[in-house]
């Protein structure tokens, strides 16, 4: 429950940080959001290609990126393929993949919340980890400050994404006007995480790896996610 009302918290306060309202035009959106993004060469895509929602799988991209598609009704799917570095380490790569899908709103102040269905996964190999290779759901709402499009001379409509705290996102190239993204419901059967303080295991996990000093942000897509798990810490 305090987990619970922690996150609820956060995002309550976010749009109290940027209050005033903006004015979509295009001097900084050349287009909409509607269609598929994605970065660096393009081998990471969102889509049928990437994830296998009902058995949790994944087909490995050539080269890692990200990419995020969004529907004219409201509707998300994003596509990461990333690996982290230690540098105490050098041996100890961490690499996560994951899908997730859901509901985004574009918010007044020009922040984008992204509230998923329940099915996101990922998987995460660390060969320096206790446990080098597993599976774990990812259902984490999301919350990105601003957004930019620009028309790039050479490769056509580039999307910016900026965190919660304002870091950018890597730039994502608009690869098809027609978002490509797996049916917007839910694609496996789910067990709800109860809200019990003493045996959720999603939020215990994000506190235990925390604690641990883990050398990735578990997938998160966002700032916000690391002052979440910085407040649930201090709340237990």
């Amino acid at each position: 429950m305090i987990f619970t009302q922690l996150f609820t918290l956060v995002l309550a306060l976010a749009p109290v940080v940027y209050s005033q309202d903006v004015v979509y035009n295009t001097a900084h959106n050349a287009t909409t959001l509607v269609g598929t993004w994605s970065s660096g060469s393009k081998a990471v895509l969102t889509g049928p290609s990437f994830a296998n929602p009902a058995n949790r799988t994944f087909t490995y991209p050539k080269t890692t990126g990200v990419s995020y598609s969004f529907s004219a009704d409201g509707f998300y799917e994003i596509s990461r393929y990333r690996f982290f570095g230690n540098g105490s380490e050098p041996t100890c790569i961490t690499g996560v993949i994951g899908w997730v899908h859901g509901k985004y709103t574009l918010q007044p102040n020009g922040s984008i919340t992204m509230i998923p269905l329940g099915d996101g996964f990922q998987q995460v190999q660390d060969p320096c980890a206790a446990v080098s290779n597993f599976i774990e759901n990812y259902n984490l709402t999301e919350l990105y400050k601003e957004w930019r499009i620009f028309q790039d001379p050479t490769q056509g409509f580039k999307l910016h994404l900026f965190q919660f705290d304002g870091s950018p996102l890597p730039p994502q190239f608009l690869v098809s006007e027609s978002p490509n993204m797996l049916p917007t419901v839910p694609l496996r059967n789910t067990t709800p995480p109860t809200t019990d303080s003493n045996n959720a295991p999603e939020k215990r996990d994000l506190v235990q790896r925390s604690a641990a000093g883990q050398r990735f942000t578990i997938g998160l897509g966002s700032a916000a996610g690391l002052s979440l798990l910085a407040l649930v810490s201090l709340a237990l």
